[in-house]
């Protein structure tokens, strides 16, 4: 008889899929485990309840729990004390900034950061890996939801796991497929970045954008990738530290672990992207800033032309000015002045005007607007 699993949400409407088992597993629910038994058999649960799912990972000889918490500081140390696991190894990861290892024998925990983007917004979550003797803890915030993917397929995973691997490959090569996934999210980020980097140009491009406005997003553009950019890194460390740690728990097969070699290689090849396209950022900037340098210098060019013109506007003005005033009162004119007065006023004018306009030209006080101005 085909069993259901009822989820009851909170302000959220679960996504149903059908497991192998023909269990209705709900996608948005908060925890998930998967289980392989000495007899071989594999099933898979879901639950609120963080005992109910410990509870199946003791009596396992393999499993794998996915668990969403509220805040990692203040769930993380309940919910792995309740699988079993130490408080000082969750202690030394919390300390951890963006990655850690942590190997003390039975026991071994890795901090990852799981990329998140909205925008320009890019936060580096935490992503938090516990591993013992027959279980795959992992535990990240609400905000991040990494496995829903592998939780889908967990089953199919189960089985193609080989039955005659020893505990510690086949350990390891789930752990790589948990690694792959967090890296794919990750990846998956680097485009949504791209596609705010292009609508960005395109607002470059507009003449009649606003420069205020085109200042603080090209920041937090470059802000983006640099954190971007960090979370890879992190990842990177991390991942040497698995690769490198030779943890009692973890495999020693050279094939697995070029496998973990691969996926250092991915994220590198990512961290090139990034910057690359953080340098196509920074030509575009200059590209910018030579536009609007080029219009300072039209417009410079202009205001120098309009200083020009004044200057002699006001030199052909100041001259008959200057004559008029000199030849005024005292001296007493008649009718019979009134010719060559006015001859000497337009005479003055037409000349200082003519003078004017050759000095300035001269000393190069007028500038020429480039060619299509």
């Amino acid at each position: 008889m085909t069993k259901h699993i009822h989820v009851h949400m909170k302000k959220r409407i679960p996504v149903n899929i059908k497991g192998n088992n023909g269990v209705i597993l709900a996608l948005e629910e908060k925890g998930f485990g998967v289980y392989q038994t000495a007899s071989g058999k594999i099933f898979c649960q879901q639950s609120r309840e963080i005992s109910e799912l410990a509870k199946k990972a003791k009596t396992s000889i393999l499993s794998w729990i996915d668990y969403l918490v509220d805040d990692m500081a203040v769930d993380l140390p309940k919910v792995a004390t309740a699988f079993g696991f130490s408080e000082t190894l969750v202690k030394s990861l919390i300390k951890e900034p963006r990655s850690g290892y942590e190997d003390i024998g039975s026991e071994m925990g890795i901090l990852l950061p799981a990329i998140t983007v909205s925008g320009f917004d890019v936060k580096l979550n935490p992503l938090v890996i516990l591993i013992n003797k027959n279980t795959i803890l992992t535990l990240h915030t609400t905000e991040v939801k990494r496995f829903f993917r592998v939780r889908r397929y967990a089953e199919t995973l189960f089985r193609k796991i080989p039955k005659n691997m020893l505990p510690a490959d086949r350990r390891t090569l789930l752990l790589i497929r948990i690694l792959d996934e967090n890296n794919s999210r990750n990846f998956n980020h680097l485009l949504e970045i791209e596609e705010h980097g292009d609508r960005l140009s395109a607002q470059l491009a507009d003449t009649a954008s606003s420069r205020k406005t085109l200042g603080s997003q090209i920041y937090l553009m470059k802000h983006a990738l640099v954190t971007y950019l960090a979370g890879l890194w992190a990842t990177v460390d991390a991942l040497n530290s698995i690769r490198y740690g030779d943890a009692d728990l973890l495999t020693d097969d050279p094939h697995l672990l070029n496998r973990i070699t691969g996926l250092i290689s991915e994220v590198h090849s990512h961290i090139g992207l990034a910057e690359h396209l953080s340098e196509v950022l920074a030509s575009g900037l200059e590209v910018l800033q030579s536009l609007y340098n080029n219009q300072l210098q039209i417009l410079n060019n202009k205001l120098s032309m309009v200083v020009a013109y004044l200057t002699i506007i006001g030199t052909a003005v100041l001259v008959p000015n200057t004559l008029g005033t000199v030849l005024g009162p005292p001296f007493s004119w008649t009718e019979q002045d009134i010719g060559w007065y006015s001859a000497l006023m337009i005479g003055s004018t037409v000349i200082s005007t003519i003078i004017s306009w050759v000095a300035i030209d001269k000393l190069g006080f007028l500038p020429k607007s480039p060619e299509g101005d």
